[in-house]
């Protein structure tokens, strides 16, 4: 089942690994018994280094898969903070402006909280936060796949918009 497993992730080739989602439904699991089975051995690779869990999802040690240039973030930090990095689960208040590729302002926000990678927001800043400690800033250039796509955000945001994000992260509540 291990080398099953393993396969499974590869063809995905996920940057942030396969959820056990993802693994029931190619590896076809459906019984209780497969499901304990499947649990079981996820548990046993991961206890014996084979891979590597992050919440529900695995990854093999060492194996890096590249996002689609689709989905690829252009991150510049232009002041690393200091104490510990943003973390999914974290909530997090920021300081951002944001601005169409040409220059346009379409928004702002002073003190703007959400929490990481629980769906408040666009992928983009989920992804392009993570990694940020308090009183860091960084341009994010998101583009549309990971910001609002084919439809936009009418009337500001028009479809398959590339987004650019001046952000400061003001304060992290970690994950409890």
């Amino acid at each position: 089942l291990l080398q099953k497993i393993l396969a499974a992730i590869r063809e995905q080739k996920s940057p942030t690994g396969s959820s056990l989602a993802y693994l029931k439904k190619t590896l076809k699991i459906e019984s209780t018994a497969a499901k304990n089975q499947l649990a079981k051995t996820l548990k046993t690779a991961v206890e014996n280094g084979d891979l590597l869990q992050e919440k529900s999802s695995y990854k093999i040690p060492g194996q890096v898969f590249e996002p689609p240039a689709d989905e690829k973030i252009e991150i510049t930090d232009t002041v690393v903070g200091t104490g510990p990095s943003a973390a999914s689960g974290d909530t997090v208040t920021m300081k951002y402006i944001g601005t169409l590729m040409d220059g346009t302002e379409f928004d702002r926000g002073d003190k703007f909280r959400f929490t990481i990678d629980a769906g408040e927001v666009i992928k983009g800043w989920d992804r392009g936060i993570k990694g940020m400690c308090k009183g860091g800033s960084r341009t994010l250039v998101i583009p549309p796949k990971l910001a609002y796509g084919k439809r936009g955000s009418p009337p500001e945001i028009g479809p398959d918009a590339t987004l650019r994000f001046e952000v400061t992260l003001l304060s992290i509540a970690p994950k409890k």
